[in-house]
């Protein structure tokens, strides 16, 4: 019995694991080779309330709560960890256009977003540097009542697929650092943005790429925050989707113990099943341990966030624990499976696409330092 999970969560969790099995899982591999995120299998999702559950039902979500976008979010990465970013995605992008957009601009697109009619990027990363976030060079200035975007984000995921994406950009001075930054909303089909895409390791049917602006002129009322304190007020958001990233990769890692130990009841070597030898068991039996452990810290943040508590340093602690903990995981049990698990497969697969969320979305050495600033204090831990 989870402690978190009540039984309306548990039957939304099988619902969403229903689906997923039947509708995500068979696509898996054959999205790594063809690099396209179907349309109208993200539409089906909206369909029945899978994406962004979170979100008010004045913007058409489902006003469920964040635990509720966490057991949709784990039962779709088992299926497929790419498919499962149009959950990400939404639901960190959603709530920043929910609390911090203009109602009337924002609405017409969060209903599209939560029905699975568009798809949301989130541009923060730069090619001078992607920890120090605050230290951003594009431009967003403003002219009359318009803002002009001149500039580039790189590593944006879903960046060539998008239908639109929230902007982070700098409209006070360099020296001014976090302060000096302002977040906008930019329709991909406003003139002067071209986009590219990267050949990534893994998560290739969401993909990466980047952004560049010239010129890219959107209305002031798309601006999200206050001028000049997007940076500060809708990085806030970033634990939220911190946890999810947690739920996400960890789920990949669950499934992978399951068949893992399923298989080695299974093969035989030296007249006995592999699951006699403690060589192959207790290297299993520690992670699935862990996984247990980290899962439960994933939904006690998202607990936390249901309740308004503090959650910032438990969101660090699944964002830098549950990626390299999935990833420690999955190459055990490929190993378990030999050669059968190193040629193209699923748990290659896997392999490569948890990899990534050891880079975005925050460094594990920047999720410690968040860390250490919430439990030591910021004045301690300046850097």
């Amino acid at each position: 019995m989870n402690p978190y999970l009540d039984e309306d969560l548990r039957a939304l969790a099988e619902q969403a694991a229903r689906f997923a099995a039947e509708r995500v899982a068979p696509g898996f591999q054959l999205r790594d080779q063809t690099r396209e995120l179907e349309r109208d299998l993200m539409h089906e999702m909206g369909t029945l309330g899978f994406i962004a559950p979170e979100l008010p039902e004045r913007f058409g979500g489902l006003g469920l709560g964040s635990l509720a976008a966490g057991v949709i979010h784990e039962e779709i990465a088992r299926a497929d960890l790419s498919i499962s970013y149009i959950n990400l995605l939404a639901s960190l992008n959603g709530q920043i256009l929910a609390q911090h957009g203009c109602p009337d601009v924002v609405a017409p697109w969060l209903r599209r977003l939560i029905a699975g009619e568009a798809l949301f990027a989130i541009g923060l990363t730069e090619p001078r540097g992607g920890s120090d976030a605050a230290n951003l060079r594009l431009r967003i200035d403003r002219v009359g009542d318009e803002y002009v975007l001149n500039g580039e984000k790189t590593s944006i995921s879903a960046a060539d697929q998008c239908d639109a994406a929230v902007i982070f950009g700098r409209t006070g001075s360099v020296e001014s650092g976090a302060h000096g930054v302002t977040a906008v909303l930019v329709p991909m089909d406003t003139p002067g943005i071209t986009r590219t895409r990267f050949d990534c390791h893994g998560q290739r049917a969401i993909g990466r790429g980047s952004l560049f602006f010239e010129n890219v002129r959107v209305p002031v009322d798309h601006r999200l925050g206050e001028e000049n304190k997007g940076f500060v007020q809708v990085m806030q958001g970033f634990d939220f989707s911190r946890a999810l990233i947690g739920l996400q990769v960890l789920a990949v890692a669950r499934v992978s113990l399951e068949e893992t130990w399923q298989y080695i009841t299974q093969r035989q070597a030296f007249d006995r099943p592999l699951s006699h030898f403690q060589g192959v068991t207790h290297p299993l039996a520690e992670l699935d341990t862990q996984v247990e452990a980290a899962r439960l810290l994933c939904l006690q943040t998202l607990w936390l966030k249901d309740h308004g508590l503090p959650h910032s340093a438990e969101a660090g602690m699944a964002k830098w624990w549950g990626p390299k903990l999935s990833y420690d995981v999955i190459h055990q049990c490929l190993l378990c499976f030999g050669h059968g698990g190193y040629d193209r497969g699923p748990m290659e697969q896997r392999l490569r696409d948890v990899l990534g969320f050891q880079i975005g979305d925050g460094t594990a050495q920047i999720m410690k330092t968040i860390i250490a600033r919430t439990r030591a204090g910021r004045k301690f831990v300046p850097n």
